[in-house]
């Protein structure tokens, strides 16, 4: 058996006013009567060059992705135009969208399981992002508007596709929360910033592949493992469950609590207190009945399997009553590495589980760090 990753799927949002104001001095592109007067002023459209710019680091990988968007002018000209496998949601009003469109676009494409939303825009747009998706989903924008100053933005649109080329391909690219700011514009005009904070997003980065290091460049495991426990304790709700896998990553989490851990089997614990040791399946189910529960592994052996070697009792009853965003998966960086590309693999026994949790996943690798990595199917 070997692993194959599924295609990525990249969510598309062009705004196609993101920027309409700037070259014609109007500092902003929010709201109907500004969109009028820039127009009015002459002023062009360029979202979608922009955009164009950064799928020109993907297009030679046409083959290993699918770009889910929105009609016409929010993406689908674009990515068509391109040559790009293209599926298409939602409907618009062409030549007359605005931020609930958006809005819409970002809700529909997370509800579709993309593994980025690439957006097209300014900060405007960020705060539309912000208000749609939920906790998990990450988002990366395209620079095209006037105001760029939330952290969510590419350098330029070329940076935002060599992140996504990385992605695609499944180097190791580092996802972290960044915060979504903007201007008040009335404000701007008169020569006032007035800069607002309206969240955070998930955002993947470009980055040096290792961190914490000795001489060679690889990682010192134990500093690294000890990181990434900190950060899950940290994080921990005391009223959740977390069942907590086999494997010597996820002892040195138990280690950190200062609790026993069985190495090959499955613990439960809560409020950092050790529930039950080496449990089953059944006996999983029915401690956690009614609350909310975390489920904690890692890669176990040389293939990368995350589900279904040496855990079965993380059932597929478990996973679903957890949710997929209740899976945290903890390895090193090494450890990623040493996968050379393949994908994490997923092997519950139930299929359509299975291509659920295909994709690409946030996996910790260290205090506050993680990464995101393609999770594949098993396939002859």
């Amino acid at each position: 058996m070997k692993g194959s990753a599924r295609a990525f799927r990249l969510g598309l949002i062009i705004n196609p006013l993101a920027g309409i104001g700037g070259a014609v001095g109007l500092k902003g592109s929010d709201g109907q009567a500004i969109v009028e007067q820039a127009f009015a002023l002459g002023a062009v459209p360029h979202a979608a060059d922009r955009t164009r710019h950064a799928l020109e680091a993907v297009a030679p990988l046409q083959g290993q992705l699918t770009i889910l968007t929105y009609p016409l002018e929010m993406g689908e000209t674009l990515a068509r135009a391109m040559g790009f496998s293209v599926e298409v949601l939602g409907e618009i009003d062409s030549g007359h969208t605005a931020a609930a469109d958006t809005e819409r676009a970002a809700r529909d494409l997370q509800a579709a399981g993309v593994d980025l939303i690439l957006f097209a825009g300014g900060d405007g747009t960020a705060r539309n992002i912000c208000h749609s998706v939920g906790e998990g989903q990450p988002v990366l924008g395209v620079p095209a508007g006037v105001k760029i100053h939330s952290g969510v933005y590419a350098v330029t649109p070329q940076a935002a596709g060599e992140v996504v080329r990385q992605l695609v391909t499944g180097e190791l690219v580092t996802i972290a929360e960044a915060e979504v700011r903007d201007i008040d514009e009335d404000a701007f005009r008169e020569g006032r910033v007035k800069a607002r904070y309206y969240g955070d997003l998930l955002v993947p980065r470009a980055h040096q592949y290792l961190q914490r290091v000795k001489q060679g460049g690889r990682e010192v495991e134990e500093l690294v493992l000890q990181d990434i426990a900190a950060g899950l304790i940290e994080e921990m709700d005391p009223d959740a469950f977390y069942v907590i896998g086999p494997g010597t990553t996820t002892r040195g989490l138990m280690e950190e609590l200062g609790l026993d851990n069985t190495l090959l089997g499955v613990d439960l614990v809560r409020d950092q207190q050790l529930v039950a040791v080496d449990a089953s399946a059944e006996q999983l189910l029915e401690l956690t009945r009614g609350a909310e529960v975390y489920i904690v592994v890692t890669a176990i052996g040389g293939q990368g399997h995350i589900l279904g070697r040496g855990n079965h009792q993380i059932s597929p009853p478990l996973i679903r009553r957890a949710g997929l965003d209740h899976l945290q998966v903890i390895a090193t960086k090494s450890k990623l590495s040493e996968l050379d590309g393949a994908p994490l693999q997923v092997d519950t026994g139930e299929p359509e589980l299975d291509r659920a949790l295909s994709g690409h996943m946030r996996v910790i690798t260290g205090y506050k760090d993680a990464v995101l990595y393609p999770v594949g199917l098993n396939v002859e």
